[in-house]
């Protein structure tokens, strides 16, 4: 069993808490009196599925597709009221065969914007090495190395996403003032034919991805599988699937091409309110760049990202792949949507709360992420918040039989609450709402879906953290008891 050790000095003056693990791996008790077998490499998603996880992800499997195509109905048809068409159906003013009716339509314009997006990304990812962490101080790009897998590997990433979205915008904004290739508001005009393209790609690539994993995986060693065959379709069961050295499923389709577009999508829609109205109202431009500030900050650290939830946890299956293809394009982009429909000119004092607002909760989230990112480099040698850091010393069995050594912060950020990196940014998705009015409950959808969102991750990493480092992490948890508020929650 793990015993405690007392506090030690390091010679950096970082102050350490050591816990020991038994060699032989013995089940780990809890101070509920449960047990929990640690076994190797066996960290990430579930092994065994229940009933009701079960239900629950049938449930995802098909209400999401619906979800997102019934709020592009009810923006097209309703002026972005959520209750007409429900109201409708009840009062039986219309039938859901009614509903399907105004339901976008295929066409090739929209098949042809697709592919071309989705080569020009391809070609953005693999075909054109970084340069930027050349030329641009403070940059990290290139080729980087992840984290280590629950198998011991440690992949390489071609980290090169800021020059792909630098370079888009470029294209896209020389089009649109010089060019004169396509109309600024392309996006927009073909939005519902786009839905139709996103989700065959979403589902394509995660039939490929499932596919992939049985007969030809990556690295065999990293698969995990239960006994629920559409449990191991949604969430996946590959680690890193991968065609080639670089083509990444999880780098790629994580940050290309729905976070690069998600700033496209919204400059879409401001031209398109200039288009109907005339003008960009303050609420449009207050989105665009609190949405923007967000987008560029996942690619100036997207080295960081490497060793976040979605690359050191998930698997590659339908959550990631179709999630990333169509929930995140349309179902982040809400507030930018909206504004076209239901333009909105907000008050002084209105726009600038909501600045205040979306700029300290960007703050908050980059000022916790670079105090892990700085403790990680320095493997602790460093300062948080003028002092010497406090951490925990844990180790873990990777699949291969080799223990490895981790250290948890107990310091600054990391000391008040376990993910307030996630507190800040629920205050940035606060404003993005906030900055729409309150006029209608679809702009305050995204806030709703974070909470429930963050929430649910942060259930989920202590999982497998507990997982992971076994009673070790129920020490760390007593040493920082709150998820996200300190002294609530």
């Amino acid at each position: 069993m793990a015993k405690v050790q007392q506090r030690t000095r390091m010679p950096s003056g970082s102050e350490t808490l050591v816990l020991e693990r038994d060699p032989q791996l013995e089940d780990v008790k809890f101070a509920n009196g449960a047990s929990s077998p640690i076994k190797p490499g066996q960290w990430g998603r579930a092994w065994e599925v229940n009933l009701f996880t079960y239900v629950g992800v049938l449930l995802l499997l098909t209400a999401c597709p619906l979800l997102v195509l019934y709020f592009y109905i009810a923006c097209d048809k309703y002026q972005c009221s959520l209750t007409t068409p429900l109201l409708e159906v009840y009062h039986g003013e219309a039938t859901l065969h009614d509903l399907w009716l105004k339901a976008p339509a295929m066409t090739a314009k929209a098949w042809k914007v697709g592919a071309i997006w989705l080569m020009w990304q391809i070609f953005l990812y693999v075909g054109l090495p970084d340069v930027f962490h050349k030329i641009i101080p403070g940059y990290v790009g290139g080729v980087r190395p992840g984290a280590r897998t629950p198998a011991g590997l440690v992949n390489d990433y071609n980290v090169n996403g800021l020059q792909a979205w630098a370079i888009t915008h470029i294209v896209f904004f020389a089009n649109a003032f010089y060019f004169h290739w396509f109309s600024p508001t392309i996006i927009f005009d073909n939005w519902g034919g786009l839905l139709w393209v996103a989700n065959t790609m979403g589902y394509a690539v995660s039939i490929f991805a499932f596919v992939k994993a049985h007969y030809f995986p990556t690295c065999a060693a990293d698969r995990k599988f239960s006994s629920n065959f559409v449990y191991d379709f949604m969430m996946g069961v590959e680690f890193n699937p991968r065609i080639g050295k670089w083509f990444d499923f999880k780098l790629f389709f994580n940050g290309r091409p729905g976070i690069v577009a998600w700033t496209l999508i919204n400059l879409s829609a401001a031209f398109k309110q200039y288009e109907l109205y005339g003008h960009v109202t303050n609420s449009m431009i207050l989105v665009n760049v609190l949405q923007a500030m967000y987008v560029m900050d996942y690619f100036w650290n997207e080295h960081w990202y490497l060793h976040t939830i979605d690359i050191c946890h998930d698997h590659f299956g339908w959550y990631l792949g179709w999630g990333d293809c169509v929930w995140l394009p349309w179902m982040y982009t809400l507030q930018g949507q909206y504004l076209v429909y239901n333009p909105v000119q907000l008050s002084t004092f209105h726009c600038l709360a909501m600045w205040g607002l979306g700029l300290g909760g960007y703050y908050i989230f980059r000022a916790v992420n670079r105090q892990k990112d700085l403790f990680r480099r320095t493997d602790g040698n460093c300062l948080i918040w003028g002092k010497p850091p406090k951490y925990l010393q844990c180790s873990y069995i990777s699949s291969d039989g080799k223990r490895h050594q981790s250290k948890l912060l107990l310091s600054g950020w990391w000391g008040l609450a376990r993910h307030f990196n996630y507190t800040g940014d629920l205050m940035g998705c606060l404003a993005y709402c906030m900055s729409c009015g309150f006029g209608h409950l679809l702009p305050y959808f995204y806030i709703v879906f974070m909470l429930i969102l963050l929430i649910h991750r942060c259930l989920r990493d202590e999982e497998r953290c507990r997982s992971k480092y076994g009673n070790q992490w129920d020490k760390y948890e007593s040493l920082v008891p709150y998820r996200l508020l300190p002294g609530v929650f």
